[in-house]
């Protein structure tokens, strides 16, 4: 009896050792399945004949969020916020022609406006599996997600817009000389842009202008910026876009009907600091999207280089509400 007694704890003692050993490699593979999903993967894919570089992270089957990167920079302004969404999320940050790590095609062989940015980061997100998404867009990103989110609302599940216009009010001085080049679209005014707008000193200026400490800017964004900037042919393709920016503003009522009809739940983050997208720019939204997360930020044109953990959270807590 004792003899039995004593084998029946054992087997209880074993059996309970190999529940506890279970747990620790079941908690084991979960922490690496996260950590395998955190991690950034670097990728291309052929779309239109181009070759578009585009950041990816996180598990496919979960909720998708895109990121559309400004100028002058490309997905590489999203390396720190993609793996901090991408515990929850599938995140993809794509590189428009022209930019970051994506194909530049001469200006003879591609058409540099923003109808066609738009028309190939569709393509792209079709080519990738993305259904359905959340989109953020930024500076350029705007008017290139606006083009998508009004032709196909359907996959629209909701929009994070940071220092990206749709109004007038958000046109203010920093653009008089654009406008005169939308205008007048000669060698002198063209000259007046590239001396000004796509210099070293420049790039570094979108970063650091109205930001609460520049010493907290990493100065690895306009080396690497101005270093694609400066590849031979490339200020010639900034120089079209600049001039086809001047397309967007006639797009502005379209958009916003957009945004009445269809009522995209919005998350809106705004650097107050911004002179190229001013404060101004921001208010008007209110007008159109009822259902709006507005926030104001201390900071300038990047606001995530300053405000990259605030900005998370505002994220993580929109897409959990909204989705």
């Amino acid at each position: 009896m004792n003899t039995l007694t004593k084998s029946s704890r054992e087997n209880n003692r074993f059996k309970s050792y190999l529940m506890a050993a279970a747990g620790v490699l079941m908690f084991s593979f979960a922490g690496m399945q996260d950590a395998e999903a955190a991690q950034t993967l670097h990728k291309t894919i052929k779309v239109q004949n181009q070759d578009i570089f585009y950041r990816e992270a996180g598990i496919e089957h979960k909720k998708t969020i895109v990121l559309l990167h400004g100028f002058p920079t490309s997905s590489h302004m999203y390396r720190d916020l993609i793996p901090k969404l991408a515990e929850e999320y599938h995140v993809i940050a794509p590189d428009y022609p022209g930019f970051g790590n994506s194909s530049m095609p001469a200006l003879s062989e591609f058409e540099y406006s923003f109808d066609n940015l738009a028309n190939i980061t569709d393509s792209f997100l079709e080519k990738v599996g993305a259904e359905e998404y959340t989109m953020y867009v930024m500076d350029y990103g705007a008017p290139i997600g606006f083009r998508i989110a009004a032709e196909h609302p359907e996959r629209v599940q909701g929009l994070i817009i940071q220092n990206g216009n749709a109004y007038d009010e958000g046109l203010r001085d920093f653009w008089t000389p654009i406008k005169a080049y939308w205008k007048d679209k000669t060698p002198e005014n063209a000259k007046v842009l590239k001396d000004n707008l796509l210099t070293i000193g420049a790039t570094e200026w979108q970063y650091t202008n109205g930001t609460r400490d520049k010493a907290a800017i990493s100065p690895d964004n306009w080396i690497v910026d101005q270093a694609k900037l400066d590849r031979p042919g490339n200020k010639e393709i900034q120089l079209e876009l600049f001039y086809s920016y001047g397309t967007n503003p006639v797009l502005y009522p379209q958009w916003q009907a957009y945004f009445r009809k269809h009522q995209p739940a919005t998350l809106l983050m705004w650097g107050k600091g911004d002179y190229i997208f001013p404060e101004e720019g921001a208010h008007p939204y209110k007008r159109d999207l009822k259902n709006l997360d507005f926030n104001i930020l201390d900071t300038g044109h990047f606001a995530l280089e300053e405000d990259g953990d605030v900005m998370a959270n505002h994220i993580l807590k929109f897409m959990k509400k909204n989705n």
